[in-house]
């Protein structure tokens, strides 16, 4: 392997605040440890906790890089003691905790994952964060099974692409939302069994009729605020909400009785701050039950643009405008 340089490009954020906040700037090159391996990066993948972190609400956990950025693809140039099944020059993929808008970065070797044969190494950046979040979130949590009615909102973001190719994948019926006429026909591409345009159509209204009353089996919502109350209202009996992200708000005045009459389970989910440990099983999920399907060409990411790094600050405000369709990519290396 070539001598590694000292230093790296990387972004930083300037304060808190809006992508104007957004550098590009010199840091130095991790220095490979135990468990992990050194990535030489190629892309990564954008996503909407970075732009939270951006605006001082998100910090990085404790003991990982300032530098934003949650996942990665790559070839691996440095492996750390203890590290097996991994060598160098292996192309991967990988969740990391911080540290992906850079040219190099350290990944835990439990959360790396092969690139599959079926993906370059751009498409792959897009995979990590969203597969590990949908499976973890609607299989493992959200217990979905086929033959179940599955809701998930924002059918078009990265979370949501990936959550409907793979919730037909193992059979169940599913319903989406999206904001406009395009994103609903595309959501159809996908496999969506109903698409409901929420800003021309009450959700709530269309639902009911859908299931006939009946109510939907499964909700995976990142919007909050008064969504909380009308997902509960459409969840039917033993039914799960799971909530990811609170796009609107964290609070919401809730009527709960039907949670008590229908036996229904609200619960939620963040993976960032979770233990090496608890991540490692969500990998160990994503790599015995999704990544076949990838490689089958069944389940892929939907990669709506690539930014290369220096203008970061662009794609974090498409990423904040909700104009794309799918993930959004930062080119880091070659």
């Amino acid at each position: 392997m070539p001598a590694l340089p000292s230093v790296m490009r990387q972004v930083y954020f300037d304060g808190a605040g809006g992508p104007d906040v957004i550098r590009i700037g010199e840091a130095p090159v991790p220095a490979v440890a135990p468990g992990k391996v050194l990535v030489e990066v190629v892309a990564a993948g954008i996503n909407g906790p970075d732009c939270v972190q951006r605006a001082g609400r998100y910090p990085a956990p404790a003991g990982e890089s300032a530098i934003p950025g949650m996942e990665i693809a790559g070839r691996i140039i440095a492996v750390g003691e203890d590290v097996k099944d991994l060598k160098e020059g292996d192309e991967i993929c990988a969740l990391v905790g911080s540290g992906g808008y850079a040219e190099y970065v350290l990944a835990d070797a439990a959360l790396c994952l092969s690139k599959p044969k079926s993906l370059n190494l751009i498409e792959a950046a897009g995979m990590p964060e969203t597969a590990f979040t949908v499976w973890d979130n609607v299989f493992t949590r959200g217990k979905l099974k086929a033959g179940e009615i599955f809701l998930v909102h924002g059918g078009t973001g990265g979370i949501g692409t990936t959550a409907i190719q793979l919730a037909k994948a193992f059979g169940a019926t599913v319903i989406t939302t999206a904001g406009s006429p395009e994103k609903c026909a595309f959501c159809k591409t996908l496999g969506a069994d109903y698409v409901i345009n929420y800003r021309t159509h009450d959700f709530v209204a269309e639902i009911k009729t859908i299931t006939a009353k009946k109510g939907v089996n499964l909700v995976l919502d990142i919007v909050g605020g008064s969504y909380i109350s009308k997902n509960i209202s459409i969840m039917g009996t033993e039914a799960r909400l799971v909530q990811i992200a609170f796009q609107q708000s964290s609070k919401a005045e809730v009527e709960f009785t039907p949670m008590m009459v229908r036996r229904q389970t609200l619960t939620g989910s963040t993976l960032r701050p979770r233990t090496l440990a608890q991540k490692a099983e969500v990998a160990a999920g994503v790599r015995d039950n999704v990544w076949p399907l990838v490689e089958q060409g069944k389940v892929k990411p939907i990669i709506h643009a690539t930014f290369p790094l220096e203008d970061a600050r662009q794609a974090h405000e498409l990423m904040e405008s909700s104009a794309h369709i799918g993930k959004i990519i930062l080119l880091t290396g070659k």
